[in-house]
């Protein structure tokens, strides 16, 4: 039983791992974060924010799924 809940929560974890990136990408790509980037030089920090934590939960979610 534990097996087959850690590898379930490993499969959810990846998914938001993914959610999470997309949404980074999708923040990444609108005008306002475009114009700052082009004049900062840096992603703004909701987007980075939003691709460690996609990166994070990825990670962690095939920790999860390949040690279930």
């Amino acid at each position: 039983m534990g097996n087959s809940l850690n590898r379930a929560l490993g499969l959810a974890l990846i998914v938001i791992g993914v959610g999470l990136a997309y949404w980074g990408y999708q923040i990444a790509e609108t005008l306002p974060s475009q114009l700052s980037t082009k004049f900062s030089g840096t992603l703004p920090t909701e987007v980075i924010l939003r691709y460690i934590g996609g990166a994070a939960c990825g990670v962690a979610g095939l920790f999860l799924t390949i040690r279930g």
